[in-house]
């Protein structure tokens, strides 16, 4: 049992620890991350001015794509200054209510995106499935609601969490081994009952991640049987192609999060590989999303194109 000199009540600062393992090597891995994140930056802002300036692409599909954008852009910015801080300062101390407010804002926009992707899912269902009635369904007022949905239950689950880390006042360590304030690596410095909190963060990471997962994998099914009945190949093409971007984000935002979140409280990862992955989980879906959509979409292909194609001056 520990002594009363080695526990911390109410903390007041944390210490952010990085990669456990690779202190020496976190200056150099540092590099790649911020390329991550300026790939991420300015791929999402340039998602975002080419889908608002474009009529042609004030549509839900890209509608729900500038919102990704965004989020994308949220989760650079809540985690890649502490993190690059550490990395390269060696500024590993953060005010405890500092960390609680950047978990939040991490699991809250993880949690968005996860609702967005779903909410692709259902556009591109409705496209294929029943096409007829894709603009009477999807609306701007639906649209809205959609999203605004999206918002509130990612930030009412997820804002349970630093409430409940916050009736925790006895600590056995000060110290996260992480290099951004994550959840689960903060309830392993309670030295008191922590059950509550681990069972809450299960139900939050099920009802968000697991329900998106079940109903964005059931709407790929329809939307597979829908589109091998097409009795041209040439149709069955262009539907499949036209969700070979979805299908690709969807999976590596999934694969990653699932196996970062199971890794983290049931596998015997180690703590270097553990870290790393929940890093590259966060990281790489804002820096593959913009790229992903650029290259698959035609009509933010052609606006690339159309932008950056230098035109002969035909004027003498």
């Amino acid at each position: 049992m520990r002594s009363a000199n080695m526990s911390y009540l109410n903390p007041k600062m944390v210490t952010l620890i990085g990669i456990p393992g690779l202190e020496h090597m976190q200056f150099w891995i540092g590099f790649p991350f911020f390329g991550m994140c300026l790939v991420a930056l300015l791929g999402n802002i340039f998602l975002l001015i080419i889908i608002s300036t474009e009529r042609s692409l004030h549509k839900p599909m890209y509608s729900l794509l500038a919102v990704l954008a965004a989020i994308d852009l949220g989760l650079c910015v809540a985690i890649a200054p502490k993190m690059l801080a550490i990395f390269w300062f060696d500024s590993y101390s953060m005010v405890f209510d500092a960390c609680l407010t950047q978990l939040f804002f991490i699991h809250a926009l993880q949690g968005m995106e996860s609702g967005i992707l779903l909410a692709m899912a259902f556009d591109r269902y409705v496209a294929i499935c029943d096409p007829l009635r894709h603009t009477s369904i999807l609306t701007s007022v639906f649209l809205f609601r959609m999203v605004l949905m999206v918002a509130i239950r990612a930030t009412l689950l997820v804002g349970m969490l630093p409430i409940l880390l916050k009736q925790l006042h006895l600590f056995q360590s000060v110290v996260i081994v992480h290099s951004y304030c994550e959840y689960m690596a903060v309830v392993k410095l309670a030295a008191e009952d922590v059950h509550v909190n681990k069972s809450f963060g299960l139900f939050v990471a099920f009802a968000i991640l697991g329900f998106d997962m079940i109903f964005v994998f059931i709407s790929y099914i329809l939307i597979f049987q829908t589109v091998f009945r097409l009795p041209q190949k040439e149709a069955r093409f262009k539907a499949f192609n036209t969700c070979t971007a979805h299908i690709i984000v969807f999976l590596e935002f999934y694969i990653l999060a699932f196996f970062s979140f199971f890794s983290h409280r049931f596998g015997h990862v180690p703590a270097y590989a553990h870290i790393l992955l929940s890093t590259i989980y966060l990281l790489v879906p804002p820096a593959l999303n913009p790229i992903v959509y650029g290259l698959k979409t035609t009509e933010i292909r052609m606006r690339v194109a159309h932008l950056f194609i230098i035109k002969p001056d035909t004027q003498k």
